[in-house]
């Protein structure tokens, strides 16, 4: 995944800010956070919802700023395993993905929007998101949508499993038989 932030500003001219995370692989956005303030406290809440829904990443690439040096995104991403690549300062095209997508959801989202209240600002960042999930085809997936891709992919991540009991059962069965086949041709994903 890959996380990092933009800003904009209601009609008031108070400034927003949104917390825009991304699944490299599938280029699916699983969620935007919208608020005045994003700690780092409300960035492990929006990663642990995604997560209670999707499973936990190998990685989380993200740049240096103060939410995402903190203990709390430390804490979160060491009790799940998850690895945390923070980008070198000032080199935002070490995340190109998520810079990306932070160029096209300004240009036909923020700019195209004239906020009147935060709970606008919050329905119509969610109705495009959705938008690009559902109806948005990708050159990069084969013209697929994210939310096709991710559908058709021939396997889902495994989460962590607790340590097998042995305590009068039988032993837990090999990893190989666990682990699902891998397709082969042009269609077989890793």
């Amino acid at each position: 995944w890959s996380l990092d932030f933009t800003e904009d500003c209601l009609a008031n001219g108070r400034q927003f800010r949104t917390a825009n995370l991304k699944d490299d692989c599938t280029r699916e956005c699983p969620a935007i956070a919208v608020d005045f303030s994003l700690p780092g406290q409300r960035v492990v809440g929006m990663l642990e919802a995604v997560a209670s829904e999707r499973g936990y990443p190998d990685m989380l690439v993200v740049d240096n700023g103060p939410e995402l040096r903190g203990r709390d995104l430390d804490r979160w991403a060491h009790d799940h395993g998850v690895k945390l690549f923070f980008i070198d300062p000032g080199k935002p095209m070490q995340n190109g993905s998520i810079e990306s997508f932070n160029g096209r959801f300004r240009e036909e989202c923020l700019d195209h929007s004239w906020f009147t209240s935060l709970a606008e600002a919050r329905r119509l960042i969610e109705a495009w998101r959705v938008d690009y999930n559902l109806h948005r085809p990708h050159t990069s997936l084969r013209m697929a949508t994210p939310a096709a891709f991710a559908a058709a992919r021939p396997f889902a991540k495994r989460q962590r499993a607790p340590a097998p009991e042995l305590c009068g059962g039988s032993p837990p069965e090999p990893v190989a038989a666990l682990t699902p086949p891998v397709l082969s041709g042009t269609h077989g994903f890793p």
